[in-house]
Formats: C-alpha cells, structure tokens, sequence
C-alpha cells in the first residue's frame, strides 16, 4: 500500500485564481501583438489573439467561459483596428463552430484540433477582408499568405498553451 506523496517545503500548489485568469490574459497578450511596430508593406502578422483562443478551447475545454469570446474579441477589435464588431462576431461564432464539432466527434486528435483552427483563423481573415477592404482591390493572395501564416503558426501557439497549462488545475 503506498502512502501519500509528502509535500517538500519547495511544493506549493499554485494560485487557482491564477489558472482562472491566466487563459484569458494570455489571449489578451496574443492580441497586443498586434500593436508591436513592425515594417511591412503587406499585412503578414497572424492573429495571435484568435489562435491563444483557438488553443485554449481546443486543448481545455472548461479554461474558457462560453461568453468570453465577446469580451476578449472586443479587446482585440480594439487593439488590432479591425471594424468593431469583427472580432465579437467572429470569435463568438468560432466558439460555436468548436462546440457543434465537439457535439458530433467522440474524441480529436491533434491533427483535427489544428484543421479546426485553420477553418476559423480562415473565417476570421476572410470575414476581416470582406468588411474592412473594397470588393475592387486585389489582396487575395497577400490574405492566402496570412493565413498560410497563421495556419501554420497554430501548433507553436497550442504548444505554448499547453506549456502555460502544465502546472494548474481545472478551475
């Protein structure tokens, strides 16, 4: 019969308040990117915002609240200069989007979690184009290489979600 794991004096469990809010300031922080100076003459820079998001319902269901895409997505419309609204529409609709699938799938894998969040980083891009850009100008592919670059970004931003999970408890 094993006994109980003694605690070291090093060994404190972390705060749970910080694992509460510690998803959504990572979003907040991945939508900050945003307003880092940069020097480009094409938008390139993925959603960082919407991926922390991505990830974080995708890896852990319960981290964040079902009404949290509207205050998190009015913080990047915000920040990102995005028509206000996009981010609030978007976002909400991706949750539900990630809620029906979850519906219909028994179990995913990673390799779904990241086709999931390609389908709403697309979404979310083409949704950004058809309201912020006139129908008259060409920007197709400068879009298709944001989001190549935001597609293919999503397993370093999961990672990091994962990494920023590892130590705390369902709350």
């Amino acid at each position: 019969m094993r006994s109980p794991r003694r605690r070291g004096p090093f060994d404190e469990t972390p705060d749970s308040r910080v694992g509460r809010l510690l998803p959504a300031l990572s979003v907040m922080a991945g939508s900050c990117v945003t307003i880092w100076p940069t020097i480009a003459s094409f938008p390139f820079l993925p959603p960082v915002g919407l991926l922390m998001l991505l990830a974080w319902r995708l890896i852990r269901r319960e981290a964040i609240p079902v009404w949290a895409p509207l205050a998190l997505g009015m913080f990047d419309d915000l920040l990102s200069g995005q028509p206000f609204g996009l981010g609030i529409t978007t976002w909400t609709l991706c949750f539900f989007m990630i809620d029906m699938i979850d519906e219909r799938l028994v179990f995913r894998d990673f390799w779904q979690n990241w086709l999931i969040a390609a389908g709403g980083t697309a979404f979310y891009l083409i949704c950004g184009r058809l309201v912020a850009v006139p129908f008259g100008t060409h920007v197709d592919t400068v879009l298709l290489l944001q989001v190549l670059t935001s597609v293919l970004l999503f397993p370093v931003i999961s990672l990091l979600c994962a990494w920023l999970d590892r130590d705390y408890e369902p709350a």
